[in-house]
């Protein structure tokens, strides 16, 4: 078998398996701290990309594609869209959803823009580290080494967001607080929440993956996912907005909302056109 492609077939495994052997340790140890503060989680947020770390030490990946450069001057402008693209998605929706009802806004009312601040610097202080395991793992490894096994790039991120979908059902059946996981779903049932989940994670994909391969760096990518975290979760978390019902779910300006995904996958494919027609014009 070509070492790439096993390679890639084990960070999977390990993947897929490290969130359910989280929570074996878990039950087996008789865990006795929230579940997200356990070993169990631990071992579910290092084990994809302690894998990739591995197998570019010892499995013969080497560390050539792994981003960890910054291409500050290089990709000045990959930075900036980083920056940028959630927060116009999520004001666009949001603008939206409050037009039409799809959200109730008085969060902001009772609390104050100045307390929704507060708690996304909180929020986004806390992500750090949980996003430098997740983007080393994802874009770190899994997007340039399919990249390396000629994999086409649309196909590499729809792989790369089904894995990312399988590592969160550990976490959202199991270390999420259960109080955290009814705020977001409302009146629907998790099989339902988990589909809609899918469809935000791969639209998602396609926007970091091409984040990714555009800069050649991991950090812009680093910078969008804490924006998103950050931005993102104080909404409904925080009591700051209320979704209406299924046309909240649709306007939601949080990035599981199905608008605001929708945007981000636009603008992954818009990068993505923008890339293949660098390589054609060179």
């Amino acid at each position: 078998m070509n070492k790439t492609i096993r390679n890639l077939i084990i960070v999977a495994l390990f993947t897929i398996g490290g969130g359910w052997l989280g929570v074996w340790l878990n039950n087996v140890t008789g865990n006795t701290q929230p579940p997200l503060q356990s070993l169990g989680a631990l071992v579910w947020l290092i084990t994809p990309a302690l894998s990739g770390i591995l197998l570019r030490a010892f499995g013969g990946d080497g560390w050539r594609d792994a981003g960890f450069g910054l291409h500050l001057i290089s990709g000045w402008k990959w930075y900036l869209v980083a920056i940028l693209v959630y927060p116009l998605a999520a004001l666009l929706t949001f603008g939206l959803a409050t037009l039409m009802g799809a959200v109730s806004t008085d969060g902001f009312a009772t609390q104050g823009f100045d307390a929704y601040l507060s708690a996304v610097g909180i929020i986004a202080a806390g992500s750090l580290m949980k996003n430098i395991f997740e983007e080393f793992a994802w874009r770190g490894y899994l997007t340039p080494r399919l990249e390396a096994a000629k994999v086409p790039a649309l196909l590499n991120h729809l792989i790369v967001g089904v894995l990312w979908w399988a590592w969160h059902i550990p976490y959202y059946y199991y270390f999420l607080d259960r109080t955290v996981l009814g705020s977001y779903l409302g009146n629907m049932n998790i099989s339902t929440f988990l589909v809609l989940a899918l469809i935000s994670i791969l639209l998602t994909a396609i926007l970091f993956g091409e984040l990714r391969l555009l800069s050649k760096s991991v950090w812009p990518v680093f910078i969008l996912h804490n924006l998103i975290n950050g931005l993102s979760m104080p909404l409904i978390l925080n009591g700051f907005i209320k979704l209406n019902g299924w046309s909240g779910i649709i306007l939601s300006p949080t990035n599981d909302g199905i608008i605001a995904s929708i945007l981000l996958g636009v603008a992954g494919l818009l990068l993505y056109r923008y890339r293949v027609q660098m390589k054609a014009d060179k």
